[in-house]
């Protein structure tokens, strides 16, 4: 048996062992809540990029606004629609009493003319006033408002509109300061790009919708439209009816097109606009001379495609002429049909839409050099371009 020394130093023992192992239990204790405090500050900053402060920060759409956002108009247009008899007699003729005896027409109830009214969106973009819009906003109108952002509503005077770009330029009839947009360069624009549309939808005004840049150089042909000349900035950012003249922003709130088509039907959704650096060059021309300044060279092009056998095909680079107009800029410069042109001022055609791009760009005064295989030679022929509206009329 154990004697009574014995039992103490066990139970000294066993008492220093318990300390021992409370003595580790308060220091892991001790060290956990030393990590917690250490730790809260960083986990606090952490939490504190979705809190409300950080929630309410102007997003990049507000910051792009702010820059060009308050140069954005609604334009509201009046004209008189005369009715089908006005528009069939010379005027006032109804209104004579012999003509009225003489064909019977007495007590003859004469429709009147009515007033129809439209509205669209533009953009300031000079101090002295100039906006721009699209052509079928202020075509045949007899009276123009545009209204600002902050109230005003000032009458406009349209200093010249082109039907083949759909673009227009509005002179405002009062004194300034006018807001004004910055113009960015669509020819920098990527697929992928981040675009904001302002306008007027439906008459709601100051309305902002967002997308990306869906496409780029969408011919419009490919849109069933043959009237026109541009080539169009596809986005998926909403346009509706009344969104037409208004701008498409970029990230830094430049103007990089202008609206002017949504496609309904089929395919709803898609919008389109006009390049701004395309739009700046006619709007230069309205401004200088009431006209745009088309190029043109009188040929029809197609793609430069290779037959292997009935069921495929294949595109290669260059754009086949097809038709040459007789007389015209071509064949004075000795283009021939299914003549391939590979390029033009030393740029690479891979395309009939770079052709017509080139063209467009190109200067009446200055001549184009075009580089042409024909019966697999390759030859350059220098050709002067004419405005397609001297030919026209």
């Amino acid at each position: 048996m154990m004697n009574g020394l014995g039992e103490k130093r066990l139970l000294i023992g066993y008492l220093k062992l318990r300390r021992q192992k409370y003595l580790k239990f308060f220091v892991f204790v001790f060290l956990i809540f030393c990590n917690f405090q250490y730790e809260t500050p960083l986990r606090a900053s952490e939490v504190s990029l979705s809190s409300p402060q950080n929630r309410n920060k102007p997003s990049f759409v507000s910051k792009a606004l702010k820059i060009s956002g308050d140069a954005v108009v609604t334009i509201e247009t009046e004209r008189k629609v005369l009715s089908s008899s006005e528009g069939f007699f010379p005027p006032g003729i109804l209104n004579d009493r012999y003509f009225e005896r003489f064909f019977g027409l007495r007590g003859l109830q004469i429709p009147e003319s009515r007033i129809e009214r439209g509205q669209g969106s533009g953009v300031i973009f000079s101090k002295k006033g100039l906006v721009l819009t699209n052509a079928h906003v202020v075509e045949k109108t007899d009276q123009l408002i545009v209204g600002l952002s902050d109230g005003r509503r000032v009458v406009g005077n349209v200093v010249g509109e082109d039907s083949l770009t759909d673009l227009a330029v509005i002179k405002l009839k009062a004194e300034g300061p006018w807001p004004t947009a910055k113009l960015g360069d669509s020819d920098k624009l990527k697929v992928g790009d981040w675009a904001i549309a302002v306008g007027n939808p439906f008459g709601l005004e100051n309305t902002v919708t967002l997308g990306i840049i869906s496409n780029l150089n969408r011919d419009v042909a490919q849109l069933g439209i043959s009237d026109k000349r541009i080539d169009l900035i596809q986005t998926d950012a909403a346009i509706n009816p009344g969104n037409s003249g208004g701008p498409l922003l970029n990230t830094d709130g430049e103007v990089i097109g202008i609206n002017t088509l949504v496609r309904s039907g089929p395919g709803a959704g898609l919008g389109f606009s006009i390049p701004i650096n395309r739009v700046s060059k006619i709007a230069e021309d309205l401004i200088t001379s009431g006209r745009a300044k088309h190029p043109m060279i009188g040929v029809t092009l197609s793609s430069n495609i290779k037959q292997k056998n009935n069921f495929l095909s294949i595109t290669e680079d260059g754009a086949v002429i097809k038709y040459v107009m007789p007389n015209g800029p071509a064949e004075k410069g000795g283009l021939k049909v299914n003549d391939l042109i590979i390029s033009i001022n030393n740029e690479k055609i891979s395309t009939p839409t770079d052709v017509v791009q080139k063209i467009n760009r190109n200067n009446l005064e200055s001549s184009l050099k075009i580089k042409i295989i024909r019966k697999n030679i390759e030859s350059l022929k220098i050709i002067q371009p004419i405005d397609i509206y001297d030919l026209r009329f």
